[in-house]
């Protein structure tokens, strides 16, 4: 990824080149110089639609034109989004209202425009940087003059660069973009699918940056690096330096390129034809500087820390900077095979490497919103959950940032369902249009260490024709990543089998599907695969559905807005079927919502468990799992581990007790009990101590297995204890313990002697149905549980961390409690929060601590309150 003081820093800097305002007269707007090597961003818009806006680009680029009644919208914007800012809708998140908007004012085009001034030296260059597509196709306009037309401004991801130095005058200019209606059915854009309800847009418009950049006589692009380890030594690593040199001026040019990584500095003198561009290489070969001794190399959380190095260069003519760019990297190296069995493995720095990851969603009108971004990975980290899939819907590089701070792996590619794969449609302008967002989305990211792998397509694979088109353009791109057929077991030309799989299912399963090696069960790599409806806590419901939306979840049979607009997906149907059958009929929505948790909990930590638990069967192991999905574009009843307003219930903490590094955990198909170690370090000396638990809290068995635990590995230890006389619904307590015999990690299951039983029979694409079901009814009548808690809190920086202390008292186990921060008493809960563990089971004698962190201005001023409440426990306010 080219920086170049891109993005928000770019911004921050702009003063010292364009003064980018929007303006009513042009004799308002004052004279900036421009500087060479200085990139800005646009970072607002004025908006109209091209029924009221109905002259031309040259009426509209004219730097005399007011736009005063045009909407002033952000930098980012698609229309919708541009609109919503403007609060031209009621609460689109709320109810129906998504359904009030008329679709029919997206049928035509939209004007973007923008006033600057500049001030540009003699011997200067500037360019207008289009970083990704105009939704759908767009018309650009400088000062009057049509820069690019619909032929060439096309698709969702392409990059286009325009050199507008003829066009700039001293003073005022103004920028004009027309940007089409959009149809993900004809072009190659963005569509949500069946993930939830569609933008009405279609995310028509901007969704990111338009820059001005400017250099001397040579400019810089590309800027790229790549490493090399010898594996499996890790004690030193070959880098490579490329970027291209660019003469835009016409007439011979000499450039001296020079740049730095750490201490180490690299230089080369360049002779440039005019127009000419040049790659210029440093290397080992040329710079002894560049093989490193004793690297700091990069490694996915989970295995390692996230040391970034940063590479600087510069073009110099005349003894004066022309350009520079500047790119953040890590040494690490990253390769893919193919496991017994077929499945997919990627090899991170030498080490196998399972993928336990989530499906992306972009915010539904493609809005960025940094802290909301920062906060989810934040989420995703704390749930141990180790890669994020984007499918069709690349991130702006801020999200490649975090995710290489954070060490959270990503695995990108093309979207199913859409022009992208309706491969027969394809003629000249689409395979280009193919081909420009490849290699554009290719050269953005190739230096995040983050970046797993390319999948060049979801559902389907793509033909030979189209095959090529994406290799070439990736190999433009200098991609050393491992590049996937499909999401899907499909097969390419060049590539062949994808060694993924996309069995389903995409709605509700028992725990035991997962352990069960068919179809979507732990084997392989399943490229998306989850247990379908997540309902949230009740205060979510509320905040995006009406009460008789809220009443009618209790009716599986009613259409729900807020599921799909699928018709496979749009009613909770046999979720709910199953919901009967294993907990109990709900008495009402309270009571559904309270059940809803533990489904989701217990299925969803199988899943995880059980990818988890097959790693390392050598004949067909399991080799990564994408739950489908990770969040919410727009708030919805199912495929999320945490929903829209980022709150965490049953789903993500299902999945966080999976999750954990250092992991004890029982397998429902055949009663196995595993440790499962994500570190790259052996731990000797554990113990495994098991304890079973009749529903009136009788004690039924205690055993205890010693254990060594292998790194990146999974260790058996064992079977559950089978004793007579268990409840039909029962319980089982995992510890496991340090050589001290400290506890590490605790998991709790609620279990029955009636197993699920399922009718792979009878499966479809999205699910296989169930022919018996467990029996968790005692759960209903659970003698009353009873505890003693506490909550204190204290003020670290920006944050504020409660600490909830809870012992179990009686005689009765205390099930399930979830602990909350509110604002005050009775107030709201407080989000985002970062839980250590919720949803815990305490029997008698045990003390359990959890903590939170959240943002300590998200308490309003408000005192911070904890709500405990608990499936057998009565409802208790905790003051902290």
């Amino acid at each position: 990824m080219r920086r170049r003081r891109a993005g928000l820093a770019a911004l921050a800097a702009s003063s010292l080149m364009f003064s980018l305002l929007t303006v009513a007269h042009a004799s308002s707007v004052p004279t900036v110089s421009v500087a060479a090597g200085q990139v800005t961003t646009i970072p607002d818009w004025r908006l109209q639609t091209s029924r009221t806006a109905t002259s031309g680009g040259n009426v509209y680029s004219d730097p005399s034109f007011n736009d005063s009644s045009w909407l002033p919208v952000p930098a980012r914007s698609t229309v919708m989004a541009g609109l919503i800012a403007n609060n031209k809708y009621p609460d689109v998140n709320f109810g129906d209202n998504l359904k009030s908007v008329n679709r029919d004012d997206f049928s035509v085009p939209w004007w973007y425009r923008k006033s600057f001034t500049a001030q540009q030296p003699a011997g200067t260059n500037t360019f207008l940087k289009l970083k990704g597509g105009i939704i759908a196709r767009a018309e650009v306009w400088v000062n009057g003059t049509k820069v690019a037309g619909t032929d060439t401004v096309i698709g969702a991801y392409p990059t286009r660069e325009y050199n507008v130095t003829s066009l700039i005058r001293n003073g005022t200019n103004a920028i004009a973009i027309k940007a089409m209606s959009s149809d993900p059915s004809k072009d190659l854009l963005i569509h949500f699918v069946d993930w939830t309800q569609l933008p009405p847009d279609r995310n028509q418009g901007l969704f990111r940056d338009v820059q001005l950049a400017n250099s001397g006589a040579v400019s810089l692009r590309d800027l790229r690096v790549s490493t090399d380890l010898p594996l499996p030594n890790l004690t030193t690593a070959d880098v490579t330096v490329k970027v291209n040199a660019r003469n835009d001026s016409g007439q011979a040019q000499t450039t001296q390129v020079t740049g730095t990584i750490d201490n180490i500095g690299f230089t080369q003198p360049v002779s440039l034809a005019a127009g000419e561009t040049k790659t210029v290489t440093f290397n080992p070969g040329n710079t002894s500087g560049l093989r490193l001794t004793n690297p700091r190399v990069w490694w996915p959380f989970t295995m390692g820390g996230q040391p970034m190095y940063t590479a600087n260069v510069s073009a110099s003519v005349g003894g004066a900077v022309s350009d520079s760019a500047s790119t953040t990297f890590g040494v690490r190296e990253i390769t893919s095979t193919r496991a017994n069995g077929g499945g997919r493995q990627f090899i991170v720095n030498g080490k196998p490497f399972l993928v336990r990851g989530g499906g992306w969603a972009s915010d539904l009108f493609l809005r960025t919103n940094l802290r909301n971004i920062q906060d989810q990975m934040n989420l995703v980290r704390s749930m141990n959950l180790n890669t994020i899939r984007l499918e069709g819907k690349p991130e702006n590089d801020e999200f490649y940032d975090m995710a290489d701070r954070l060490g959270i792996m990503v695995l990108t590619g093309w979207e199913c369902c859409s022009a992208w794969e309706s491969y027969g449609s394809f003629n000249a302008e689409k395979n280009r249009v193919a081909g420009e967002s490849a290699e554009s989305e290719g050269k953005r990211i190739r230096n995040h260490p983050s970046v797993l792998g390319f999948l060049i397509a979801s559902d389907l694979a793509t033909p030979a024709a189209q095959e090529k088109i994406y290799l070439d353009a990736l190999a433009r791109a200098d991609w050393n990543l491992p590049i996937i057929a499909s999401a899907s077991d499909k097969s390419s030309p060049q590539l062949g089998n994808s060694g993924m799989k996309m069995d389903g299912p995409y709605w509700y399963e028992p725990p035991v599907y997962w352990h069960n090696k068919q179809l979507g069960g732990a084997a392989g790599f399943a490229s998306e695969i989850g247990p379908g409806p997540t309902i949230p806590e009740l205060d979510e419901l509320k905040k995006f559905l009406t009460q008789s939306q809220i009443n009618s979840l209790t009716n599986y049979s009613t259409t729900q807005y807020h599921l799909s607009p699928s018709g496979t997906f749009g009613k909770l149907s046999f979720w709910g079927t199953a919901l009967d059958n294993r907990y109990g009929k709900p008495a009402n929505v309270d009571d559904l919502v309270r059940k809803a948790q533990l489904a989701n909990y217990e299925t969803n930590r199988a899943q995880f468990e059980a990818y988890a638990d097959n790693q390392s069967d050598s004949s067909n192991p399991s080799t990564g799992v994408i739950y489908w999905m990770l969040n919410d574009p727009w708030p919805k009843l199912f495929w999320h581990l945490y929903n829209y307003n980022l709150a965490t219930a049953g789903s993500y903490f299902g999945a966080k007790t999976a999750l954990r590094p250092l992991h004890v955990q029982y397998s429902y198909d055949d009663k196995s009990l595993s440790v499962v170690n994500t570190d790259l370090q052996n731990t000797s000396g554990l113990s495994v101590q098991v304890t079973l638990f009749n529903a009136d809290g009788t004690q039924k068995a205690d055993e205890t297995r010693r254990v060594n635990s292998t790194g990146n590995a999974t260790t058996k230890a064992g079977s559950l204890p089978q004793p007579g006389g268990l409840s039909t619904t029962y319980f089982a307590r995992l510890l496991l313990k340090d050589s001290s015999g400290k506890v590490v990690d605790r998991n709790v299951y609620w279990l029955s002697t009636k197993a699920d039983t399922l009718d792979y029979g009878g499966s479809d694409w999205y699910f296989t149905p169930q022919s018996g079901y467990a029996d968790l009814k005692g759960l209903n009548s659970l003698p009353a549980g009873t505890v003693n808690a506490s909550a204190s809190s204290t003020v670290e920086g920006e944050k504020t961390r409660t600490t909830v202390t809870i012992t179990g008292t009686g005689s009765k186990m205390a099930f399930f409690l979830r602990a909350s921060v509110r604002k005050g008493d009775g107030g709201a809960e407080v989000l985002p929060q970062d839980w250590s563990d919720n949803y815990v089971t305490v029997w008698p004698g045990e003390t359990l601590t959890l903590t939170t962190t959240y943002r300590t201005a998200d308490l309003g001023g408000t005192s911070p309150v904890v709500q405990l409440t608990g499936h057998n426990l009565q409802t208790r306010t905790l003051t902290s």
